[in-house]
């Protein structure tokens, strides 16, 4: 490029030193002069412009060509969009059928481990329940011997000391004190047995409430950490199911 700038500029030059014809603006130039610098701004030009005249020929056909490639390059990159959103598709539905069936899963487990616990709560209520009455019915039946065993000694003292008054009202009172004892001993007897049951069923009812927070933190979990779902139709605000209050009722 610096010699066509060298030749264009000597062209320049030849023209301006130019003889000038009288009476007109033109001038007389050596022929030879000119052409030898114009052979040499030809040769100085880059085959870089013959190219681009070569592609501004084929300016339409190139364009239509790039135009068809892009086309397909199109048709090609939508075809792949479409496969790989329905790769998607069916991969989240995969998944999401995977979580269903395992929160199905867990709450079946967390059911089963409810009503197991609920079933042992019982048999445990059921347990002491019994144990109870028998103690109570044990002690109650404890208290009626001692109190017809008193009665009986106080009847037996009484005719032995008929003919002593004084001594007939202290064997009254002796008997009826030892009967008071026994009743009031019965009476504490059974309100310590009642006070056991109550502890014993208290505690029961705290391994209860904690099994059941337990399975609703699993079904929270679950339901918050599935793609997609918000709390089940079933569920209340805290929640628990209806299937868990009527296992705590």
């Amino acid at each position: 490029m610096y010699r066509v700038f060298e030749s264009l500029d000597a062209l320049v030059t030849v023209v301006e030193e130019a003889r000038g014809v009288p009476m007109t603006s033109n001038c007389v130039v050596p022929r030879g002069d000119v052409l030898e610098l114009l052979d040499d701004v030809r040769e100085a030009l880059p085959g870089e412009l013959d190219d681009a005249q070569d592609v501004l020929d084929r300016r339409d056909e190139l364009v239509d060509d790039a135009t068809q490639e892009a086309e397909q390059t199109r048709s090609g990159a939508q075809a792949d969009a479409e496969q790989m959103v329905a790769e998607a598709r069916a991969e989240a539905e995969r998944m999401v059928a995977e979580a269903r069936e395992e929160a199905e899963r867990t709450m079946a487990q967390a059911r089963h481990e409810a009503e197991r616990a609920v079933a042992e709560g019982r048999r445990q209520y059921t347990e002491l329940t019994d144990r109870a009455h028998a103690e109570a019915d044990r002690l109650a039946h404890a208290g009626r011997a001692a109190h017809d065993r008193y009665i009986a000694d106080g009847q037996a003292e009484q005719a032995r000391l008929v003919s002593q008054t004084e001594v007939v009202r202290a064997a009254h009172g002796e008997a009826a004190r030892i009967v008071d004892a026994a009743e009031a001993e019965a009476d504490r007897l059974r309100r310590e047995c009642d006070g056991y049951v109550d502890t014993k069923l208290a505690e029961f009812e705290d391994t209860l409430n904690k099994a059941l927070r337990t399975v609703t933190r699993g079904r929270s979990q679950i339901w918050r950490g599935g793609p997609g779902q918000g709390n089940p139709a079933g569920a209340s605000a805290n929640g628990r199911s209806g299937t868990g209050m009527d296992l705590m009722d």
